[in-house]
Parts: C-alpha cells; structure tokens; sequence
C-alpha cells in the first residue's frame, strides 16, 4: 500500500527502539519507522533470523536498522541492549514498547509462574525500557533538527486493556495495568515534553491468534466481532505508530489509540441487543 505520510520521511534521523521487533506487530512498526526515515533497532528474545529479516527489509528500503538480543523483563539485558544501542546510534527518540506474550489458562487453574511470567514481560518489561528511555530524553533535552518533543513513548497494549478476556485473566490484567501505566507517566513526563501514548490493537493478522484466522470457519466467526468486517494487519499499526511518533501528533500524550475496525463498538448491539 502506498501512503504518502510514510514516504515523507516524518522521522527523519530519529532512533527507535522497538521491543519484540522481529515479528508480527513489532516487526510491521519495525518497518514502518525505517520507511519514515528512523534509525530502527530491532529488539528480539528468540527469534535472531526473523529479526535480522526485519533489519534487511528496511536496509533493502534504503534503512539503518540493527538487530539486538535481549529480554525486556531483564533489567540488566535492557541496559545492555540500550547500552549497544547509545554505541550504534548514540541516543534514542522513540521507544515503541511493544514486547509482549500470552500463556492462557483458565483462572481456577492458572499457576502462580504463568501470571508473573505475563505480568514479567506485558508490564513491568514495559516500566523498564520506558524509565531508561525516559531518563535518557531528560538528560538529552530536545534536539530540534530532529523532533519539538524530548522523547516519545508509545506502549503496545490491547482492546483487552477494556475487554474482559475469560481464560486469559493474566493477559487481560497486564493491558488493564498498562493502561494506567502509561497514563501515569505521560501525566508526569509531559512538562519535560516527553509524549508517552498507547496503541490498542484488535485482532492483528500475526502468529500468535493464527488459529483464530487461519481457517475460513474461524475468520468468519472473528469477524463477527468486527464491524469492520476484516482483520487487521501489522501495517495498519505501523502506520499509528509512524504518526504517533511524529511531531504531527505534537499535542497528543497520555491518549490510548484504539486500532480494532470497531471491536470495541460493542458489535453486538448492532441488532439493538
């Protein structure tokens, strides 16, 4: 698809980091930074070769991007990864908090590893990235060649931030907490101009909800829940993102951009309910 605001360059310069970049959601705003001209890090847990394919999608583009390993919700694998990034880059603009994971169960027979294990990675895997990239826009200050803002923080969460989700009660917990997380540092991080936002998917075309997609009887039950009608891709939240993080969106902070064709709409009220 071709879109005139990607091909502008609105990023020009500017450094991103973003976390599970190697597939899926991350890796649609992966791309979608490097076509606006960002200087991409590519962040992965796992999945090395993905990663390296997302990095050589966007030189092949015409891109800077590199490819680091690390765990979010390992405080000193976060600080090495920044820490590589300062060495490449020498500092960041944009952190695009994205890394996330799911291990459903229902609620009576969730263990205790499987709701931290979630909570680890989907919440306080996001407060660590976020207060060293914070830190580092204080101590930076606004560089004006590059963005009016001092940083920009976008957090990947959900619909399920405000959808209960039966049988995924640690998930569902996670976005709810992010939610006010991110809320909470954007109330506190705005005087110093750094914009702190979020981004609430539906149901994205990725990997991880393949089974809700990958047959026609289960692409027609999803959307019902759609009033759309279609299912999203990583490219529509790619394209927020790009926006979110450009001074397009200079006055916007402390917002949650739902991208989800109207899932939240309550579609089953359509009909009158």
């Amino acid at each position: 698809m071709t879109n005139s605001f990607l091909t502008g360059q609105v990023l020009q310069g500017q450094r991103a980091l973003v976390t599970g970049g190697s597939s899926g959601i991350g890796a649609g705003i992966a791309r979608a930074l490097g076509a606006a001209g960002a200087k991409v890090v590519v962040n992965y847990r796992r999945s090395q070769e993905e990663a390296h394919r997302v990095v050589n999608d966007i030189k092949t583009d015409g891109g800077d991007a590199i490819a680091i390993q690390a765990d979010v919700s390992k405080q000193d694998e976060v600080e090495a990864m920044f820490a590589a990034m300062y060495d490449r880059y020498g500092s960041i603009d944009i952190l695009i908090n994205n890394a996330g994971m799911q291990w459903d169960e229902s609620f009576l027979d969730m263990t205790l590893e499987q709701w931290h294990k979630v909570l680890d990675v989907n919440l306080t895997g996001q407060f660590i990235c976020a207060q060293l990239a914070a830190r580092e826009f204080v101590r930076r200050g606004i560089s004006p060649d590059l963005s009016v803002s001092a940083g920009k923080i976008i957090c990947i969460s959900s619909v399920h931030e405000t959808i209960p989700w039966a049988g995924h009660v640690n998930y569902a917990a996670s976005k709810g907490g992010l939610m006010m997380f991110m809320k909470t540092i954007a109330q506190e991080l705005a005087h110093m101009k750094i914009r702190v936002n979020g981004i609430a998917p539906g149901a994205i075309r990725t990997r991880i909800n393949r089974s809700a997609w990958e047959t026609p009887e289960a692409e027609a039950d999803l959307l019902t829940l759609i009033p759309y009608e279609r299912i999203g891709e990583p490219a529509d939240i790619g394209r927020a993102a790009v926006w979110l993080a450009s001074d397009a969106s200079e006055y916007i902070t402390g917002e949650t951009l739902f991208i989800d064709g109207g899932m939240t709409l309550y579609p089953g009220f359509r009909e009158g309910g």
